[in-house]
């Protein structure tokens, strides 16, 4: 089976700046008032962040490196599993209480929000999404080797979905973010507290 790579990623709210080089790395530089949230406690919905989305089967693994500057409250970069505005899920770094957290927010009609602080270097990490028979595997990395678990919970099954990196910036523009060592493949099937 071909896997696609970011070059055939369709962007969803393409920031101004995003050159995409020959080595698959990806720069953004986001716009302001950007972001993914529908309705918990803000009551509004936002559906304007930035995401390169690469169309991934219903069973897949994909990881990718994310390197960012967060500078402002909700400065957010990471990766996105998306079926449609209703149903997805984000996760990666976000800038909150003044440092920089884990997050992630999934989203079933309304969002909800875990956070966590990161013990590794927030400027430079992975993260890892693994989908397989309705369930959602995210892993975070410091190393690109090591991956302990971030989140698993319920993803509506789907015939395929969408992937790919994704960055805001809700109270600003010109949060940078560089993407880079992006791969999508079959779903792994590692035991659950198989760290590799």
């Amino acid at each position: 089976m071909h896997y696609p790579t970011l070059q055939h990623g369709i962007w969803h709210n393409a920031p101004a700046e995003h050159p995409l080089d020959a080595d698959g790395q990806l720069q953004v530089v986001t716009a302001p008032g950007t972001d993914f949230w529908r309705e918990t406690h803000y009551g509004f919905t936002h559906d304007n962040g930035h995401f390169l989305a690469v169309k991934a089967p219903a069973r897949f693994t994909c990881q990718l490196r994310v390197r960012g500057d967060y500078q402002e409250l909700y400065d957010q970069a990471g990766i996105m599993v998306r079926v449609d505005e209703q149903h997805w899920i984000k996760a990666g770094v976000e800038l909150s209480d003044g440092r920089a957290m884990l997050s992630s927010v999934r989203t079933d009609g309304v969002s909800d929000w875990a956070t966590a602080p990161y013990p590794g270097d927030p400027t430079d990490f992975w993260m890892r999404a693994t989908v397989d028979a309705g369930v959602l595997r995210l892993q975070v990395s410091a190393d690109g080797t090591h991956w302990p678990l971030v989140r698993l919970c319920p993803m509506p099954i789907a015939a395929h979905y969408q992937v790919g990196p994704m960055a805001c910036s809700p109270k600003r523009g010109g949060l940078r973010v560089t993407f880079s060592d992006w791969t999508l493949g079959p779903a792994s099937g590692k035991d659950l507290h198989d760290l590799s």
